[in-house]
């Protein structure tokens, strides 16, 4: 993370004056190779060399290749001031010496992020200023030192079986533009790096074009990190550094997003353009939806989105670029805050439960064409002992529910098969669902399927389970596992799962889609500050300001009815308003229905209006995507009932 950094830099001023790792597995791929794979010539650094095809890293025979590592960086703030002014031996000695010490502990890994740190092309004469790494930068120190640490680090790092990703030096601004300073910086350095004899075509060397963009101007003037718009800026701005390369090299390209490298949707619609190029992502607990430390049971679970919150997220700013190119996570961790030894502060948890490290892995593993590391400190990575630690008197390195325990055998599974459990199998069940649930129409929901082995273990199977509807008018499959309700009603649901043996085993679910369902699991009483609901008494308090009610992710088609009531059962005695959004964001202007002294109001359908400027815009009932109730906050609403109806009566 950027924040941490500035604090190096403060220290780094003050300074100034073993065993070989697997080549990845090959995972079969099940998709037709899009795309030819480019004429390969055996690598001297023996690493396979790899190609992005279609929405897939891959190999020379066409398997889908998704990597999993670490990250280094190199300064003496990084490096536990293990050296310092500027010693080259120093630095290059530290650091191999930590990636022998992580490959020693049995950490399988295949790539590293190495960062051309500004400590080496920092211009010490310039004033010092709120750092980024570009406004002191010296070319010729820059290259100096690429000659002198960073291609040393590369080519040992290539000699264990390790993949490198270069870093360029240091974090973007908040702010960037199209041909800005930062933009001509990030061309210098990458053209400068692209046409080294050493890195130029080097299958063990990929490049991470910067880190952590935020905001880009827009045509319209303003800066932000969303909207079509935006992107459109944000490709012109990648494709510049993206073509200078291409002048030189064919290396793999890994493209940032804006928001921290958390949001990429718009480049979906305008990819950057050319081979050999995927999109590099970064993850932290609170991100897309996920849960922070405040999830944990521990601590009362009272806040976070579990697993399908983090999903939802994770589609709307990841997934539509990973439908089209392969994904890298190149920043992503978490621990428990007190360990103080992750930017991320969260807990493991479960798959489909709270918690953000098992439904990360979950996500990335459906996602299919993830490659990721654990950006845990490599000096932590170095001395992990793989002993289980005694509840109650864990460390950070053996907390199950801390990054670097899970990780590790998450990596060694990667590694060590991809064909799947042979042993018999006993039991397909659906996490979290008896016999029955329920699902907002307009809405959707995620079943994940786990098997159960006779040898004790079990497995997550949602990828190669097919999935059948019993009523395809009010339920479709739009993805594996994926349900969305498409009007009230009631199905069923059947998962099947054949095993790796042959062996078959189904079950089945019966889903209840309703439009307003008053429970606490589908009804959200913070939309819009943090609020709570009462399914007992069916009461909601909103946050100051506040909004609570229904968010119907896909859209809900309320076109076949005509009206649409909601009634109190008590006074309105904090401006209780009824809104109807037909865009998918809150803060979209809605349809507004004041209760007043009243308790009942009437919506007809097919004459909803907005105000947009000074425009009165009317709503399509087709396409609903949030309903409910805003207040001035802190004052009971008693909801008696909300419904669909033919008459105003």
């Amino acid at each position: 993370m950027r924040y941490l950094f500035f604090l190096y830099m403060l220290c780094a001023l003050l300074l100034s004056s073993c065993a070989d790792t697997p080549l990845p597995v090959e995972e079969e791929d099940k998709e037709e190779n899009p795309v030819n794979p480019p004429d390969i010539s055996e690598p001297k650094t023996g690493l396979a060399r790899l190609y992005v095809a279609g929405r897939y890293l891959k190999n020379s025979e066409g398997k889908v290749i998704n990597l999993h590592g670490f990250a280094q960086t190199y300064s003496p703030f990084f490096n536990q001031n293990a050296w310092g002014n500027y010693d080259v031996t120093g630095c290059v000695r530290y650091n191999k010496l930590m990636i022998d010490g992580i490959l020693s502990a049995g950490w399988r890994m295949n790539f590293v992020r190495m960062h051309m740190d500004p400590y080496w092309s920092d211009d010490p004469t310039k004033p010092s200023v709120r750092y980024e790494g570009h406004e002191r930068f010296s070319i010729t120190r820059f290259k100096k030192y690429l000659d002198e640490v960073f291609i040393p680090m590369a080519q040992y790092a290539n000699e264990k079986g390790l993949y490198v990703v270069f870093r360029p030096p240091g974090v973007a601004p908040e702010k960037i533009a199209v041909g800005d300073d930062y933009n001509l910086f990030l061309e210098e350095v990458w053209s400068t790096v692209s046409a080294h004899p050493q890195i130029k075509n080097n299958p063990g060397i990929m490049f991470e074009l910067a880190n952590e963009p935020i905001n880009i101007l827009g045509t319209d003037g303003t800066y932000a990190s969303n909207g079509q718009g935006h992107f459109d800026q944000m490709k012109l701005f990648c494709q510049r550094i993206v073509d200078k390369i291409r002048a030189n090299a064919d290396n793999i390209i890994w493209v940032p997003g804006l928001a921290y490298q958390s949001s990429f949707s718009g480049f979906a619609n305008n990819p950057v353009e050319g081979t050999n190029i995927g999109y590099a992502v970064h993850a932290y607990p609170g991100w897309y939806g996920s849960d922070t430390e405040e999830a944990s049971p521990e601590l009362g679970g009272t806040m976070g989105g579990g697993y399908e919150s983090f999903q939802r997220g994770w589609n709307v700013q990841v997934k539509p670029v990973a439908d089209i190119a392969p994904i890298m996570v190149t920043e992503m961790d978490w621990a428990p805050k007190k360990y103080e030894a992750s930017w991320g502060k969260s807990f493991t948890g479960t798959v489909g439960g709270p918690g953000f490290g098992a439904n990360f892995k979950y996500i990335v593993d459906m996602t299919g064409n993830v490659s990721w590391l654990l950006f845990t400190e490599c000096h932590r990575l170095a001395v992990f002992n793989n002993t289980p630690g005694t509840p109650g008197q864990y460390i950070f390195l053996n907390d199950p529910e801390a990054c670097p325990w899970p990780i590790y055998h998450w990596f060694k599974e990667y590694m060590s098969t991809s064909n799947g459990n042979s042993s018999a199998l006993e039991k397909l069940e659906i996490i979290g669902v008896d016999n029955s649930l329920e699902i907002l129409t307009g809405g959707e929901r995620y079943l994940i399927t786990v098997a159960t082995f006779a040898d004790g273990t079990t497995s997550y199977v949602t990828a190669d389970t097919r999935f059948f509807v019993s009523n395809e008018s009010i339920l479709k499959i739009t993805e594996k596992g994926v349900v969305q309700a498409l009007k009230d009603g009631t199905a069923t649901v059947t998962a099947s799962y054949t095993s790796p043996n042959g062996e078959t085993h189904e079950v089945t679910v019966t889903i209840h889609a309703t439009t307003f369902p008053l429970t606490a699991t589908m009804f959200n009483p913070s939309i819009f500050a943090d609020g709570t609901f009462d399914e007992e008494t069916n009461t909601l308090i909103t946050g100051q300001w506040g909004f609570g009610g229904w968010w119907y992710n896909k859209g809900v088609d309320l076109s076949s009815y005509k009206y649409l009531v909601a009634e109190l059962d008590n006074d309105n005695e904090s401006g209780v308003s009824f809104r109807l959004f037909d865009e998918n964001n809150y803060w979209s202007q809605p349809a507004m229905y004041d209760f007043g002294n009243n308790r009942r109001v009437t919506v007809d359908l097919h004459n909803m209006f907005k105000q947009v400027g000074d425009q009165h815009v009317k709503l399509n009932p087709s396409h609903i995507y949030i309903i409910g109730f805003w207040s001035s906050g802190n004052k009971p609403i008693v909801i008696k009932n909300v419904y669909l109806a033919d008459n105003p009566n």
